[in-house]
């Protein structure tokens, strides 16, 4: 994070994506409805996170297995954590016990490693799905999605889906990359009432700095910030929605 980005600048930088987020909602018609913005925390060194707590942030996401344990011993309640990375197996023991939703599920057998590391209650979960089917981004086919949801289901409530993830490719163009948020609701959709009351499956987690209103006016609940706030010159206001 650059020296000269400060609690106050990142409370305002904060406020800008909220207020572009809530015109989304109201261009696509989903006033009322809740958006949350999780901030990763890849970008900030672990005596960093004092800043982001300062601004108001709630909900952090960690990449990697040993930067969330680095920043949760120096920070823990302070924050909401999420595991937005690949995870391993091998590292299941050490991320499930510590967050309240893993993002990043792409696999059965992890499937079935989280259900044994799961704590009283049960681990939520996001399954992870390549909408644009790019060979260097992980998650499973849509084709896949069922299989994982009828592993989790298996787990008789150790493992519980939330709903779904996906990564959009990098555009200039934030319209481009709109068909992919609109598929992943559409996958959603097909399968939420199949599988209510079992998993509820409302939650999309979608969109980052640099497409996140389109992921909004899509259907993203949980939108996932990073770079936007510690650039120089912070957020952009969109107002006509282009």
């Amino acid at each position: 994070m650059s020296a000269n980005v400060t609690g106050t600048d990142l409370r305002a930088r904060l406020a800008g994506v909220r207020e572009n987020i809530e015109e989304a909602r109201k261009r696509s018609g989903r006033a009322g409805e809740d958006v949350r913005v999780l901030v990763a925390t890849k970008y900030y060194a672990p005596e960093q996170l004092s800043a982001l707590a300062e601004a108001g942030v709630g909900l952090v996401g960690e990449n990697r297995a040993e930067d969330l344990v680095e920043k949760q011993e120096l920070f823990g309640d302070k924050f909401e954590w999420h595991f937005i990375g690949h995870l391993q197996r091998r590292k299941a023991k050490v991320v499930v016990p510590r967050v309240s939703l893993v993002h990043s599920v792409d696999s059965v057998r992890l499937i079935e490693e989280i259900s044994n590391r799961a704590p009283v209650g049960g681990a939520e979960i996001l399954v992870q799905v390549n909408v644009a089917d790019e060979e260097s981004k992980y998650g499973v086919s849509e084709g896949e999605v069922e299989e994982l949801l009828e592993a989790a289901a298996k787990t008789e409530g150790k493992v519980l889906a939330r709903g779904f993830m996906t990564l959009a490719p990098l555009v200039e163009d934030p319209e481009d990359v709109r068909p992919v948020f609109a598929k992943l609701r559409t996958i959603r959709d097909s399968l939420r009432e199949s599988w209510s009351p079992h998993f509820d499956l409302s939650e999309l987690s979608m969109g980052m700095s640099g497409d996140y209103e389109v992921a909004v006016e899509e259907g993203a609940t949980v939108v996932r910030i990073g770079r936007m706030l510690i650039e120089e010159d912070g957020p952009v206001r969109r107002h006509d929605g282009s």
